[in-house]
């Protein structure tokens, strides 16, 4: 079942009678635009490395271009779909398409922000994923969907430059620590704009996600997404002011600083994921906690 069945994909014209049947037009509002093309359907199956004995999730399905070839190549596919309409006609297109594979399929209707766990308890995630709203749902989905293994994802080019940026890049920041504190991450490609409907004004780019086989810590999630967040919110001054207002004081900061082993003069944007771990610990084992608090405050 590792092959995606040649037939069974949706062009243009399949994709444009879905939508008129259903008289729905792409959203801007929903980041909607659909994949007309079966080859790169194929490509991002193929470069998503699904086992048969998988179950995917696939957040945004959309009319079921990418849920087809899924289908195709995995156990089972979890399809999580915020629009009623779509996720309503989604179970009917796969019976109309690939009849013999529709029992694999499960259609929830909802936001996957507000997904937080799954019975299915899916190890892959491969999705188109909206633009204004994908880096979230990584995360979201990461942080609460312990079985997923790995994950293949299309967003727009910049925002898998980001995803995949390495320390002292311009564009490395909060997108590529985050991302990195659960996954190695690299880019698998670049999308045209013609693949698509309606065109997007920019390319899309393919995200390779593998989570790591151990956390890289016992610090709490939280406290690290803090100091991130915190270094990144005054990108150009040096993490010892940077940090200033989380810590108490940029003392404070640099006391922290100091006890990791972390120049304080240095920008957050030169820092590795590991490094802002050992923050993260150095700020536990002195009783800092996230927040504006002081020793001794941290709960």
């Amino acid at each position: 079942m590792n092959g995606v069945n040649e037939q069974q994909l949706l062009g243009p014209q399949e994709i444009r009678e879905l939508a008129d049947s259903l008289g729905i037009r792409p959203t801007k509002t929903l980041g909607q635009n659909f994949v007309i093309d079966p080859n790169t359907i194929r490509r991002i199956v193929a470069a998503a490395h699904i086992d048969p004995h998988e179950t995917v999730l696939e957040v945004g399905p959309g009319l079921g271009s990418l849920t087809l070839g899924l289908l195709d190549a995995a156990a089972a596919v979890v399809a999580v779909e915020i629009d009623p309409p779509l996720a309503q006609q989604l179970p009917h297109t796969i019976e109309r398409f690939r009849a013999e594979r529709a029992e694999n399929l499960s259609v929830i209707h909802s936001d996957a922000m507000k997904v937080y766990q799954l019975e299915q308890n899916p190890t892959a995630l491969v999705a188109n994923l909206p633009y204004n709203v994908a880096v979230p749902i990584l995360i979201h989905l990461f942080t609460h969907i312990s079985s997923l293994r790995h994950a293949l994802v299309m967003v727009q080019e910049e925002v898998a430059q980001r995803l995949a940026a390495v320390p002292g890049s311009k564009i490395y920041g909060v997108p590529s620590l985050k991302a990195s504190w659960f996954c190695e991450v690299s880019q698998a490609g670049i999308i045209g704009k013609n693949v698509f409907w309606p065109a997007p004004k920019i390319n899309s780019g393919l995200v390779s996600f593998t989570r790591r086989e151990q956390p890289l810590s016992d610090v709490r999630q939280e406290l690290v997404f803090s100091i991130i967040d915190a270094a990144f919110a005054q990108r150009r001054k040096t993490l010892r002011a940077a940090l200033g207002v989380w810590a108490g004081s940029p003392a404070q900061a640099e006391e922290i600083l100091n006890h990791a082993g972390i120049d304080s003069s240095l920008r957050g944007e030169k820092l590795s994921i590991h490094d802002f771990v050992r923050i993260a610990e150095s700020a536990r084992d002195l009783g800092y906690d996230h927040g504006s608090m002081t020793r001794g405050q941290a709960h």
